[in-house]
C-alpha cells in the first residue's frame, strides 16, 4: 500500500501508476488488483515501453490518497534471460543516456577498466555488475530519487536505484542497449519491506535481454517480479505525478512479498 497524506486539502493533482506487471518469459500473472481511495481513475494505456499505466485524478479537497495493490504471480527461473527484443522500439533507443545516467569521469573509469578485460559480452556485463558493487556500497539514506550515476560513484554509496543507474550508464558506453527495471524481490529473511526493488537489463546478442541485479550480485531468478521498464527510474517509477497548491505531504509505503 502507498499512502499520501496532505496537511491541507488538495485542489488538483494527477498520479501516474505503473503497478501492473506484464506476463512474460519469467512470470505469469494469476491475479492482480489495483484500488484507490481519494482519486478517480481517468485512463489506462500502454506506454511506448509496453508498461501498463493508470492515470489518476486526485479528488478535489482530499487530504489522503491510498493506492492498494494485491496479486499472485507464478514466477519462473530463466537465469535472468528475458529473451528477444520485440520490434516495438528500436534497440538503439536503449543506448541513449538520460539526465540520471549521463556518464562523467567516474563512469569513464569503469568503462576503461572493462575494455581492458578479455571477456565476451556476458562476462563483461557480469564484471561490470561486480565492479559497481565494489565502488557503490548499498547504504540507505545517502541518496534520493534525483541522485545521478556520477553522484553515486562520487559518494561511493546508494541504493539499488543508484547502482542500476551506474550499470546503465556504463553498459551504454560499452555499446550495450540497457534498461531500468522496477519490481519486487522475495527476500529470504523478511516479508515486510520498505520499498520495491530495481535492477538492470542489457541486450546481449544471441540471448536478448538479460537481467543484472548489482545489489545482490546475481541475475534475477524466480524470486523476482518485473513490473515496469524504462531508460531510468523516472520512466519506470511505480508512482509519479504532480499537484497544484501549497499543501505539504507525507508518504507511507508498506510492501509485503511472500511465497505461497
Amino acid at each position: 500500500m502507498t499512502c499520501y497524506r496532505y496537511d491541507a486539502p488538495v485542489d488538483y493533482g494527477l498520479q501516474r501508476l505503473r503497478l501492473r506487471p506484464p506476463n512474460g518469459a519469467s512470470q505469469k500473472i494469476l491475479s492482480w488488483t489495483v484500488t484507490t481511495d481519494g482519486a478517480t481513475e481517468e485512463a489506462e494505456y500502454s506506454d511506448h515501453y509496453a508498461n501498463h499505466v493508470t492515470l489518476l485524478n486526485i479528488d478535489p479537497g482530499t487530504d489522503k490518497l491510498e493506492i492498494r495493490v494485491e496479486g499472485t504471480v507464478e514466477t519462473i527461473n530463466t537465469n535472468g534471460i528475458i529473451g528477444p527484443h520485440p520490434n516495438t522500439l528500436p534497440l538503439w533507443l536503449f543506448e541513449r543516456q538520460t539526465e540520471l545516467t549521463q556518464p562523467g569521469t567516474g563512469v569513464a573509469g569503469l568503462v576503461t577498466t572493462l575494455r581492458a578485460r578479455d571477456d565476451d559480452a556476458l562476462g563483461r556485463l557480469h564484471a561490470l555488475s561486480t565492479l559497481i558493487a565494489e565502488k557503490v556500497d548499498y547504504l540507505t539514506g545517502t541518496s534520493d530519487s534525483e541522485t545521478t550515476a556520477e553522484e553515486a560513484l562520487e559518494t561511493g554509496s546508494g541504493v539499488c536505484q543508484d547502482q542500476t543507474h551506474v550499470f546503465l550508464s556504463a553498459a551504454r558506453c560499452l555499446g550495450y542497449p540497457a534498461r531500468y527495471v522496477s519490481g519486487y524481490l522475495l527476500m529470504d529473511d523478511r516479508i515486510d519491506q520498505q520499498a520495491g526493488h530495481a535492477w538492470a537489463e542489457a541486450h546481449v546478442d544471441g540471448l536478448g535481454w538479460v537481467g543484472f541485479d548489482v545489489s545482490n550480485g546475481i541475475s534475477p531468478d524466480d524470486r523476482y517480479l518485473r513490473v515496469a521498464t524504462g531508460l531510468d527510474y523516472r520512466e519506470a517509477a511505480p508512482v509519479s505525478g504532480l499537484r497544484f497548491g501549497t499543501a505539504g505531504e507525507s508518504l507511507d509505503v508498506q510492501i509485503q512479498v511472500q511465497e505461497q
